[in-house]
This record gives C-alpha cells, sequence and structure tokens, in this order.
C-alpha cells in the first residue's frame, strides 16, 4: 500500500503522522518508541477522513470529519462511540535499511470466481422495475426475482408508512416471483404484513437471506407466518439460479450481525447494432444514436441497499448498475432527542449538514466503483401517522405524496392491544424483562417513562429506572458519576415490545419515543445489545403470571386513555377525508 524509504521512516515524529502514498491513498501512521502501528485514514463508519483531534492530550487520538468518531490509533479501537469498532489494521514490515512498508491482505475477491463469457442480450430480455420503498423486481431471461418487498402496512412498529402506493398487481408479481431476496431483518425490508399475504397465497416461494448472526427470520415462528422455503446462505458463494443467473450475498463490515448487499450476475454484455445495449447486471437501456462499437464487458448488479460499509469496502469495480439507499441509515437520531443542544433550529441544520455529507460519501462511492449506471433507492417513506405528522415532518410545499391511505387503525389497534396485557397489572415484569434482556456491567442509569402519543407522561403508566452497572431498580439516580439517559415512550409500542420480546428498532426508528442523554455520548453497547443482541425467545410470561393467583384488576386510566384515542383516531380519519374531498374540488 505504502513504501517510506530509510530517511522518511526516521523523520516520522512521534505520535500521529498523516501521509499519502503516490497514487494519492491516505494513511495515519502511529509511532511510540520501536513501536510503529498504521492504517488506512478511513472511518469505518461512512468512510470519512481523520483529522487531529484538538481534544486529545495524549497524541494518539483522532477524529472523523463526517461524524466526528474518534479513534484511539495506538489501540486501533474506536472511543466514541465506546465499547464500539476496531480498525482494521495494517501490516508494518520494517526494512534491514530502516524504510518501511505499509502491506494489507489482499485476498481474491469472490465474485471473481467461475468466470462466465460474455452473450449476447436482446432488448427486453432483462428488466429491472421499481416497486416500492426499496422492493425491486429483476427481470433476466423467463426468471424473476423481488428484492425487500414491503408492500403494505408499517414499519418500525407505526414510525414509517409507504409513501408510494405500490402498482396495481404488485402482490400477484410476489407470489408469481421465482425467488425472493431479503436483505436484512428491518421491517421497512422484512415486512411481515406482506409476507403474512405472501404466506398465504404461496408458503413455498424461495427466500434467500444472509447468514448473519441474528437470523434474519428469528421472529417468523412467534407471528404465525407460514414460509417453508427459506434458505439462509453463505456470504460470497455464487447461488445459481439457472444456468445464466446467479447472485451472491455479501455482509456489511458495520453491522455484519445483520446488514448484507447483493450482487446479481446474468450473463455478459455486447453490442446490438446501431443502439448500444447497456446491461445493467441486467439493466437494459436503450442509447440511441451511438455508431456499433466496442464490447462492453459489464455483467453484474450490485445492490448495496443499507449497508453502511458494503463488504466491509471491497466491491466490484464497472458494474452495469449500482443500487443503494440515500436515507442515510435508519435511526431515530437526532429528531427524537430532545433538551441539550437539541432544538428544532439545532435538528434543522444537522440534517441539512448531514445531507450534504452523505450526497458527497455516495457520490466519492460511485466515483471510487465507476458503475455505468447508479440507481440511488430505499428511502421513500413517510411519517404518515397524523401523530407524527407535525411532530417529525411536514412535508415541504409542494411536495408530492402518492399515497394518501394506510389503513392505520388496522395496526395501530394491534400495537395498542399490549396496553391490557395482564403482565403490565404486576410491577415485578420490569425486573423480569430486564434480566431477561440480559444487559449489565456499563455503568449507565435510565429512565424509562410510559407516555400517551404526544409524549406526555401517563396517568396510571410506568415510570421507573434501570441501573445496567448492577442491573437493579432504584428508587432514585445513584449517587456515584454515571451516564444517564431519559426515554419516553408511547406505551401501546414499549408495551408491544416488552410483551413479544421484540427489538427496540421499533422504538428508537421509529420515532416512538423521546430521549435525553447526560452526557450527550451515543452508548454504543447498550444500543446494539436492545437493537440487536436480545434473546431469540421472548420472556416466559405464562411462568410470570402464574405466580399470581389474584383476580384480575382493571386499570381505569389506561383504558380511558385508549378510549381517548380511538375516538381521536377516528376523528382525525374523519378531517383526513374531509381535506381530501376539499382538495378534490378546490
Amino acid at each position: 500500500m505504502l513504501t517510506l524509504d530509510a530517511p522518511n521512516a526516521r523523520n516520522l515524529k512521534e505520535g500521529i503522522n498523516f501521509t499519502k502514498s503516490p497514487d494519492g491513498q491516505c494513511f495515519i501512521i502511529y509511532k511510540h518508541q520501536d513501536t510503529i502501528k498504521a492504517c488506512r485514514n478511513q472511518c469505518k463508519h461512512q468512510g470519512g477522513c481523520f483529522i487531529k483531534d484538538i481534544e486529545d492530550m495524549d497524541g494518539s487520538t483522532v477524529r472523523c470529519t463526517k461524524h466526528y468518531w474518534k479513534l484511539n490509533v495506538a489501540t486501533m479501537q474506536y472511543v466514541n462511540p465506546p465499547d464500539s469498532f476496531l480498525q482494521d489494521e495494517l501490516e508494518v514490515v520494517q526494512s534491514v535499511d530502516g524504510g518501511l512498508k505499509l502491506l494489507e491482505l489482499d485476498p481474491p475477491d469472490p465474485w471473481d470466481t467461475d468466470p462466465r463469457r460474455a452473450q449476447e442480450l436482446q432488448p427486453g430480455e432483462i428488466m429491472l422495475t421499481y416497486i416500492t420503498h426499496a422492493c425491486m423486481e429483476l427481470k433476466a431471461g423467463g426468471k424473476s426475482m423481488m428484492f425487500d418487498p414491503w408492500l403494505t402496512g408499517p414499519a418500525f412498529a407505526r414510525g414509517w408508512w409507504l409513501l408510494h402506493e405500490p402498482p396495481k398487481g404488485a402482490m400477484e408479481q410476489l407470489c408469481q416471483a421465482d425467488l425472493i431476496y431479503i436483505s436484512h431483518m428491518h421491517s421497512d425490508h422484512l415486512s411481515f404484513p406482506t409476507l403474512q399475504l405472501l404466506s398465504e397465497e404461496r408458503p413455498d416461494i424461495p427466500i434467500y437471506v444472509g447468514d448473519t448472526s441474528r437470523p434474519v427470520f428469528w421472529y417468523l415462528n412467534r407471528i404465525g407466518v407460514n414460509l417453508t422455503n427459506i434458505n439462509v446462505v453463505p456470504f460470497g458463494v455464487w447461488q445459481n439460479v439457472d444456468e445464466h443467473l446467479r447472485f451472491m450475498i455479501l455482509m456489511d463490515g458495520v453491522h455484519p450481525e445483520m446488514d448484507t448487499c447483493l450482487i446479481v450476475e446474468y450473463k455478459d454484455v455486447t453490442v446490438v447494432d446501431n443502439a448500444i445495449t447497456v446491461v445493467a447486471a441486467k439493466v437494459l437501456c436503450q442509447m440511441e444514436g451511438m455508431a456499433r462499437e466496442q464490447y462492453l464487458g459489464g455483467h453484474m448488479i450490485l445492490n448495496t441497499v443499507d449497508c453502511t460499509r458494503p463488504n466491509n469496502g471491497r466491491l466490484p469495480r464497472n458494474v452495469d448498475v449500482m443500487m443503494s439507499d440515500f436515507a442515510g441509515g435508519a435511526s431515530g437520531f437526532p429528531m427524537t432527542f430532545q433538551k441539550g443542544k437539541y432544538t428544532e433550529s439545532w435538528k434543522a441544520d444537522y440534517i441539512k449538514a448531514e445531507r450534504k455529507k452523505l450526497l458527497n460519501y455516495k457520490a466519492q462511492l460511485v466515483d471510487s466503483l465507476q458503475p455505468k449506471v447508479y440507481c440511488p433507492f430505499a428511502g421513500y417513506f413517510i411519517e404518515a401517522h397524523p401523530a407524527d405528522r407535525d411532530a417529525i415532518t411536514e412535508p415541504p410545499s409542494g411536495t408530492q405524496v402518492f399515497k394518501d391511505s394506510w389503513d392505520f387503525d388496522v395496526y395501530v389497534d394491534k400495537l395498542n392491544a399490549a396496553i391490557s396485557s395482564e403482565i403490565f397489572e404486576h410491577k415485578s415484569w420490569i425486573q423480569i424483562y430486564y434480566n431477561w434482556a440480559g444487559f449489565q456491567d456499563y455503568n449507565l442509569v435510565i429512565r424509562m417513562i410510559e407516555t400517551d402519543d404526544d409524549f406526555q407522561p401517563l396517568d396510571g403508566g410506568y415510570d421507573y429506572l434501570v441501573d445496567f452497572l448492577d442491573l437493579s431498580f432504584p428508587s432514585t439516580r445513584p449517587q456515584r458519576d454515571h451516564a444517564y439517559l431519559e426515554i419516553q415512550n408511547r406505551v401501546g409500542v414499549i408495551r408491544h415490545v416488552v410483551l413479544n420480546g421484540l427489538l427496540w428498532d421499533d422504538l428508537y426508528i421509529g420515532f416512538n419515543n423521546r430521549i435525553s442523554r447526560d452526557p450527550d455520548i451515543y452508548h454504543h453497547r447498550f444500543w446494539k445489545h436492545f437493537q440487536s443482541e436480545l434473546p431469540l425467545s421472548a420472556p416466559d410470561w405464562n411462568s410470570f403470571l402464574r405466580n399470581f393467583s389474584t383476580p384480575r384488576s382493571t386499570n381505569t386510566h389506561l383504558i380511558l386513555w385508549v378510549f381517548r384515542s380511538v375516538t381521536s383516531y377516528f376523528w382525525l380519519k374523519f378531517y383526513s377525508l374531509l381535506r381530501r374531498v376539499f382538495r378534490y374540488f378546490w
């Protein structure tokens, strides 16, 4: 990767050194006495460059210019967020004369195995069709492949709703597909309302997922979705659909426990008469007016979906079509945060800056990989529920929303059914739940507050503390120094999550909570546990309830709250109908 002759090696200063190779690649070399460590100058999160950290007191920490992640180069451990990632270290080889070389292991790329001969394609032989959000249909020859079908219902409990009405017949297309690829377990890609309908029509349809440490379909059996042909495949291995079509699933470098991406290969590309047929692995685009020219060798579609660092940054170059998300990742930050610096104006400025950074990152990625066609997708959702429309985002004036009915009551009522569950009549559920969750030995205290839809504390709702250092449940905050999170949660969603042993994505990514923290630090270990490492089996609430022999009581406050919520919802639905009628006649 880089060679330094003896004089330049001797000129390395103690501490951090930034340097470039002749071809422009950037590196960090850390020197401490006779010890030398090195890595690429590239943040593992979203590829930002590091600079000297002005808050660094010992000369070993650098800061990313994108999201302010911090790396201790002496240990190659990220210190912000704490307890998170290790940087990939380069091999340092010192020569006898005092020079040194930086080496990186360069294994063969898996997509280069079993290369295929170019074959001529006919116009219309390949079609790539956008359906909704991250759902695409690929038709290659006589085969149909669907990606990440989300065709109905919400994602993340009640937080995300489809921006586009799926095309007429989309569910029928899904049922008739030859196979389905699902990239990861987030509910805007793994849509159980969609899969429920699919299972009723064609339960044996082949579905392919990567072999992630958290199984993609970990929750399937508990919700009664009967899909009988789920294929968990190893990473980096071609899966043959027929003699012409094959695909390969790759893991994400930042979230290997969950995220995956996809390479699809179909034949190869030749020139057709006076129109060049460009197959974006294989989207067929006829470029009129161009004379017959050279053979175009592209034969791949690269779908990076939501991966933060797909395949740890090693990707095929010059593919015909590259597809990736443009939403910048699934997160409640900063919209669900409050107090301190998190004013509405600060959030607006932050989002504006982040959009520029995201655009720059995607532009750099496209410039590096040089695909023939780049297709940004996987970001077409809306916070459509009336309780979120003003709190999260109101589309700018003139924004066209391509869907105006979401059947809120069908899905929100299912969530709110958890409110009246018998387990919540006994306060000891709190201890049972967090012992089941299994997170401790971390100096963090959280306060969990149940609220109504507007995040106002709920009469009769729970308000409690959890100290994760010793997994205790104190009545007041401890006297020792500790990190503190205050999390307000909509009662229907938090109880649905607790009752079913679900991951906290429904709360955090679904905008169903409000968070304040002191100090203002992202606790990677805590959030990773509750978003991807909770037990695969739900808490044993049946055994819990057998400990109580007293008759069930009723919680008047919560029953009244549910009644008011249902009444308010139907009024909002009626009001929405009036608005549509008014817009139509106006």
